[in-house]
Parts: structure tokens; sequence; C-alpha cells
């Protein structure tokens, strides 16, 4: 294939109203033809029968079992819950292609409410592992075949201290149905379903949020003008909800005997408390050389003496508006993977030619991006909304490196595929570095340099800045709670507070002059919703690879790329410590974070003597 000039000088202009016809939609008949697919009926029966076969065959008997018949109780429990794992995956993309869909909702809802019953009848069997005699276990893992599993005992183990009574955590997951997972469900529907008054029109989510984007000042502000008063007229129903929400991790916790909100987090990540705390303190101690100064500088060229919230997403130049079509971003993302490996074209090759993605905006459809893992058997579905932009390309470059990530992993099996937090957007931002440099390298317009290293730093900011600001947010949420339910105003209280912190506020001498409207944008953020505390591991992932793109580039670990795959393609089945090793990187070390947000110094730097 011909390689094209990929600065973004010569990205051309595609006519918006003839993108949608050109974005690809799934195919989901690897998993299911439709939702009226007999086979889900089918493979429903099978997993309650499995479910109740395993049950009956091991419940009680784990304790004093042998190695071999433990490394087949483990091999029949992974084979149930990668069943049970396919159809889990086909409801939830499903689902978040159309939240408006009430029959798809209602399809949603009575499948998990089935599974949730036949999940009921496993819980029992990593209770019991940890039941096990510690001279026992210890013994067990010895077994030549039962070292195979020796990932997945490891880290059943890990959770032994905070693990509740068989009956309690039957009880747990049978109400999280009408408890936690119908708050989630709530907040899902309610966001994605809300619709914004701008200039006589009503627009989705997508389309309003895309605005905010604009290169037009008054565009811009009536855009986040209209968002503001959608997120205030609903702003009660989004608080009421992260009251319970709060309340029900409180309650969770309190059983469990974990002391902190964030630390069942972190033994999910497998990552020490102090260690989390560490990559907090370095990033506020960055905030007024990183967000602080680049805030300035922006406003500097937008010439304005200061920003408005809705100026943040603002384009630096005419060039960052210009329509990129689907086909264009796609030769981009795949010539930056195929640049640094092959192999890693050859995978996200198959996303587009197969149809494992869903691009298009549509009213109903999830507002946001993820690649799901799916199970080992299949493959990953991608989900996002493209609409043209420079942002979009690192979107797909982002959600492109999980793919492939979770792609590699399933070698490992369902049940040590998945990949912690900490290191699970390692492969995401490594793709966007990838394209980053891949773009900036073809571009030789001085001019226009500029501008493509002032938006690599923004989306840096992005990753590391607001998702450290985002986690204090939350952490206010949850210490609050405990004192009781939190008054809307506090909440946004909370937010403004964070946000001036981290982004600069004017007159503490930042850019940004907050206005009351911006108080009620912490509405809309999923994680907050979906997984407490998972904003850092956006943060912890931008600033390893960082690290990990310098050692790529210094040259010093001979096979990099090698190494780099194969530590992608060992997903969970080993710690950070051990993954890392290889690229002489250590997590616990303050210069290590450090040198990870230099690096957008560094940019900054670069920016400045341009201007």
């Amino acid at each position: 294939m011909p390689k094209k000039n990929l600065a973004l000088k010569n990205l051309k202009k595609s006519p918006k109203n003839s993108q949608k016809n050109q974005l690809p939609s799934w195919d989901l008949s690897d998993l299911y033809q439709s939702i009226d697919d007999k086979k889900i009926a089918n493979d429903l029966k099978v997993i309650e029968k499995d479910c109740a076969n395993f049950y009956d065959n091991f419940h009680n008997k784990i304790a004093n079992i042998s190695a071999k018949k433990l490394f087949l109780a483990i091999q029949q429990y992974q084979v149930i819950c990668e069943k049970i794992g396919k159809i889990s995956s086909y409801i939830y993309l499903v689902y978040s292609s159309d939240l408006s869909n009430q029959k798809i909702l209602n399809f949603y809802q009575n499948i998990s409410e089935k599974l949730n019953v036949f999940e009921n009848k496993l819980i029992f069997f990593n209770l019991e592992i940890n039941d096990i005699d510690e001279i026992k276990y210890k013994k067990l893992i010895t077994d030549k075949d039962l070292k195979t599993f020796y990932p997945f005992l490891r880290d059943i183990r890990f959770f032994k201290k905070h693990q509740l009574s068989n009956e309690l955590e039957s009880f747990a997951l049978d109400k999280s149905i009408t408890s936690r997972n119908a708050f989630v469900r709530l907040f899902d529907e309610t966001i994605n379903n809300l619709k914004f008054s701008y200039r006589g029109k009503i627009l989705n989510s997508q389309n309003i949020f895309d605005l905010m984007s604009s290169g037009d000042d008054l565009i811009r502000k009536d855009a986040g003008l209209a968002i503001a008063k959608t997120f205030k007229d609903n702003a009660k129903i989004f608080a009421f909800i992260t009251n319970i929400l709060a309340k029900d991790k409180a309650i969770d916790d309190n059983y469990r005997g974990f002391k902190k909100p964030i630390s069942s987090r972190n033994l999910s990540n497998f990552i020490e408390d102090e260690v989390v705390d560490l990559l907090v303190k370095k990033v506020q101690e960055n905030y007024v050389d990183i967000s602080h100064r680049y805030y300035k500088i922006k406003a500097k060229i937008l010439g304005k003496k200061f920003l408005n919230f809705y100026d943040r997403n603002a384009p630096l130049n005419s060039r960052e508006n210009s329509q990129i079509s689907w086909q264009e971003a796609k030769n981009i993302v795949l010539e930056a993977y195929q640049d640094f490996n092959p192999k890693m074209r050859v995978i996200a090759e198959q996303f587009f030619d197969k149809n494992w993605i869903d691009a298009q905006v549509r009213d109903g459809k999830d507002s946001g991006a993820y690649s799901h893992s799916c199970i080992p058997s299949v493959h990953p579905f991608i989900l996002m909304n493209f609409q043209g932009k420079v942002r979009d390309v690192m979107t797909l470059a982002h959600e492109l490196g999980h793919g492939i990530h979770q792609f590699l992993a399933r070698k490992q099996g369902y049940l040590m595929a998945q990949t912690p937090l900490t290191l699970a957007e390692t492969a995401s931002v490594f793709g966007e570095q990838l394209t980053f440099q891949k773009i900036l390298a073809k571009e030789k317009n001085i001019h226009l340099k500029k501008f493509i290293i002032a938006n690599k730093i923004e989306d840096m900011i992005n990753t590391v800045i607001r998702q450290i600001a985002f986690l204090n947010f939350e952490q206010k949420i949850h210490f609050e709670r405990k004192n009781g339910e939190i008054p809307l105003e506090k909440i946004c209280d909370f937010w403004l507070e964070v946000q001036k912190l981290s982004l600069g506020e004017k007159k503490s001498g930042g850019a940004f002059k907050f206005q009351d409207d911006y108080k009620y944008f912490w509405c809309y953020i999923p994680h907050f919703i979906h997984s407490p505390f998972y904003v850092y591991s956006y943060a912890f992932g931008d600033c390893l690879v960082n690290s990990l793109y310098g050692v790529y580039q210094s040259k010093k670990i001979k096979n990099f790329e090698d190494k780099y795959i194969s530590m992608l393609e060992l997903g969970g089945s080993q710690r950070h410590k051990e993954l890392l090793n290889p690229f002489g990187l250590a997590i616990d070390s303050p210069d290590f974070w450090q040198s990870g947000l230099t690096v957008i110094k560094n940019y900054i730097d670069q920016l400045e003597e341009m201007l």
C-alpha cells in the first residue's frame, strides 16, 4: 500500500453530512445474530446446568481437594465463566449501542438477572480456595499442571482478608441488581438520553459536546451554556445517584474492612496505596508548571485575557476543525502501528476489515468510547463516536491500543487475560504516542508543528492533570458521604474547587475565570458511577508510557518492540513489577513519576520557544 502524507495540513476535508454513511457499525454476529437469536436461550440453559453441576461437584470440597482435582475444577470454572462472559458481552454491547430502545433495555435487564442467579452458584469457589490452609496451598501450587493457573490462584488469595461469608457474598450479588447496578443503569439511560436546546435546535450529547471545540467563540459559549442548563435541570437526580452509590460503596467497604474508599480499587489493581498516593502527590506538585502554564499560553495564542470553561477545548487554529475522513484516520493509525511493529498493524486491520468497530454517531448510543475485551474465544469490540476531528484520530489510536492489547492477551485464557487497570491504559496511551509522533514527523511546516504539539499537550493534560483532579473530586465525595447525604450545592462546590486548583484560576495566577454555570459539569463523568477511582489509571498510564517511550527512543533495550508485545501478551498473569522489569522501570520511585511529568513540561517548553 503506497504511503500517504499524513501531516495535518494535508488531511482532506470531508463533508460532515457524508461522514455517517462512511462510518462503520459493528457486526456482533461472532457472538449472536440478534437479541432474538435462539442460541441465547439455549446457551442460558447450558450455563444454568453447568453452574448447578459445578456446585454439586465441588461445593464444600475445595479445602481438602487434591492438586489434580483442583486443576480440573479451575478448567471447568473457566469454561463456565467464558460462556457467561459471551452473553454478558453481547448484552452490554447491544445495550450501549442504543440506550433509547425499550426492547433492548428490557432484554439487557432480563438477561442480567438470569445470569446473576447462575453466577450465584459459583461464588463458593473463590471463597473456598481462600479457605485452603496456607501450608496445603503452598504444596498445591508446586504441582506441574496447577502452575498453569497460579496467577489466578495468587490473585484470589490476595483478596482473602476482605472476603465475606458465602451467604453475604451471595446476598450482595443478588442484591446488586436492585441496588448498585440499578443506579448505574439509571445514570446511563439518563445521561445518554439527555437533549440540549441550542439555538432553536435539539441536539444529543455527542453533537453538543462537539460544538465545544468550535473555532467560533459564540458557538462554544452557547453550547457550553446549553450543556450547563441541561445539567442543572437534571442535577438533582445525578446528585441522588452519586449519594446512593457513595453510600453503597461505604457499606461494602465497611463490611470488607477497607480503611479508605480508594483502597478496594488499589487492591483490585494489585498496587499499594502508597504508590497511588505518590502518583497523586507528584501530579499535584506539577499543576502550576504544566496546566496553569499551558492554559496561559493558550489564552495568549487565542488573544484572550482569560479563558472561560467553554474555551478549554477551543482549537488553536482552523486546521483543528478540518474534517478528517474515516479512511484517512484509519490510514494514519495503521501506519503508526506499522512503523512500530508490523504485527500490531496486522491485528489492528482486523478491527476494520471484520467490522469490530462501531464509529457512527447515533441518538441513544453511548456517548463515550471503549474497547470491550469480550472473551478469548472471540475478540474485542470497539465503540466510539467519530466526528472527523483530530481528537477522534487519537481516540481511534487509543481504543485500538486497548483492542490490540486485549487481542494479544487472549492466549492467557479467560481467567488471566484481564490486565489490572494500572497497566490497562499502557497500550492505549502508547498507541496515541505512536500516532502523535507519526503526525509530528510528517509535518514540515513549523507553524503547524506548533499546533500539533499544543494538541498533544492538551491530550496529556486531559489524561494526567484532569484525571487526578477527578480523583480528588471523588475522594472528597466519598469522605464527605460518611457524614451523611451531600447536598447538591456542596457537590458542585467540590467540583469547582478541584477544577480551580488543577486548571488554574485567574485571580490566583492562572488563566481561567470559572463561571457559576460550570459547577454542574461533574454530572456527566461516567467513571464516577461505573468504576469509582478508576480515573487515576489514565494518569498512571500516561506517565508510564512517557517513561516507556523514552526507553524505546533511547534504543538501550534490545528488541524493545518484541519485549513490548510480549508484555501485552502476558495480560494479567504478572504484576506490574515483573512486567516492567525488562524495561528497567520501577513505579515506587518519585523520580519515575516526575520523569513522566517532565515529558509534558518539555513539550510546553518547545511550544513557548515556537511562539
